[in-house]
């Protein structure tokens, strides 16, 4: 039933009766998709970058983070010419998973080009706000409608310029449009902020895990004991089988995996490991090798070396090894330094390709350890360094779970916003 003051759009949903609705291809000058030229025309000496899905990101941005490819001028006026995007145009992937990656252009470049597998929509200015264009794109809204229409071959998702093109797009007054789009844009700059405070903290603490765990004993970081005095005394090279238990997972019979709870969960490797917590997805009535709570797990099976704690009294599976300290020796400081270690073992394994570590090569781990009450003071410093992080992921999460609260009540008009002029001026 569609409630009093409301429309119904086929697939989206109802909205506001004075909204209009108008296909993409009616708000748009151009929707085209790229296309991939030779190899030899990827060139280095240009300034016009080719894009490719992994250029695109969730946010409306172009991921700079991705390898950012050149083509050649040649082939840019030449046979690619008609998928020219400029500054504003706002591309979009059409192959996945996943799909609906948006990025609007900035102005860095004069003009770009991108492969086959995006989509380019420039709008139309007098038919529809581009900010508020933008947000629709990377709406659930419009995501859910594009995905439930997409075909899958040979295990990819495909979307065609037609369907592209044949979007409904709620349009609002064209104030309404522009501080929807305003209203989002802040949240969007909250979120921006946090991702840049998680990145620098995240570097803050990889600075600091390089200064106390690891050097020279005159270069390396001393923390400041209960006296208030910089701790003392060498600190000694060890194997880590002589500080810690290392236990090897060993696979149970997969015909005593349940979903019933029976027995205990099974931890078989990195797919039962989320967030650095132990997350397992079956149990397993046949126990083989068990770890605790507490424990530190670390993947032996590619990729090798993730670390994790474990919150669960588990079995482990031969894709799992579980390691404890000894007596006198603080887990949560071989927690940290294996986590410094993690992206080491590539070339710990002296540069060839593994995927696999067995029971000798962790055991046999050299590292430096200090005093007890000096490896529980740079455990305390690393895990609030670590605890701040998971604080700021969870502010993270907060707000894009509210943003996307927000998105669905204004971009379906269920909340409406008030404008007025002299805001616009």
């Amino acid at each position: 039933m569609v409630p009093n003051g409301f429309q119904h759009i086929s697939g989206l949903g109802n909205f506001p009766s004075d909204w209009h609705v108008m296909t993409a291809d009616c708000v748009t000058t151009k929707i085209t998709k790229g296309t991939t030229p030779a190899k030899s025309e990827i060139v280095q000496d240009s300034n016009i970058p080719f894009l490719r899905v992994n250029n695109l990101s969730f946010n409306g941005r172009l991921n700079t983070s991705s390898e950012m490819l050149f083509v050649s001028r040649n082939a840019h006026e030449g046979f690619l010419s008609r998928s020219i995007a400029y500054p504003d145009d706002i591309l979009m992937n059409i192959v996945g998973p996943p799909l609906g990656k948006i990025s609007m252009l900035d102005n860095k470049y004069d003009s770009y080009n991108m492969n086959q597998a995006i989509v380019i929509y420039r709008t139309s200015p007098e038919k529809i706000d581009k900010y508020y264009f933008l947000k629709f794109l990377t709406s659930e809204l419009a995501q859910q409608w594009l995905e439930s229409r997409s075909k899958k071959t040979s295990g990819q998702q495909n979307l065609t310029i037609q369907l592209c093109k044949e979007l409904p797009v709620p349009v609002p007054p064209r104030l309404e449009q522009w501080k929807i789009a305003k209203i989002l844009s802040t949240w969007d700059k909250a979120i921006s902020t946090t991702e840049r405070l998680i990145d620098n903290s995240k570097q803050q603490k990889k600075a600091l895990m390089q200064q106390l765990l690891t050097g020279a004993h005159t270069q390396r970081k001393r923390l400041l004991d209960d006296t208030g005095k910089p701790f003392e005394g060498e600190w000694e090279e060890v194997k880590l089988s002589n500080v810690a238990e290392v236990v090897m997972g060993s696979s149970p019979k997969s015909s005593a995996y349940n979903e019933n709870s029976e027995g205990l969960p099974l931890i078989q490797g990195n797919a039962d490991i989320k967030n650095r917590k132990s997350a397992p997805r079956i149990y397993t009535s046949e126990v083989t090798k068990k770890c605790s709570i507490g424990d530190i797990l670390l993947s032996v099976r590619a990729p090798v070396g993730t670390i994790a704690k474990s919150e669960h009294e588990a079995c482990i599976g031969r894709g799992i090894s579980a390691i404890s300290a000894k007596k006198h020796h603080v887990q949560e400081y071989l927690y940290q330094w294996l986590l410094w270690f993690e992206p080491r073992w590539e070339k710990y394994s002296q540069g060839s390709t593994f995927e696999a570590v067995n029971s000798n090569d962790i055991k046999s781990l050299h590292l430096a350890i200090p005093e007890h009450s000096e490896q529980a003071k740079i455990a305390s410093v690393l895990s609030n360094a670590d605890q701040e992080i998971e604080l700021l992921e969870q502010q993270l999460a907060d707000l894009k779970q509210e943003k996307k609260a927000l998105m669905q009540q204004l971009l379906t008009g269920k909340r409406r916003v008030k404008v007025v002029d002299k805001e616009v001026a």
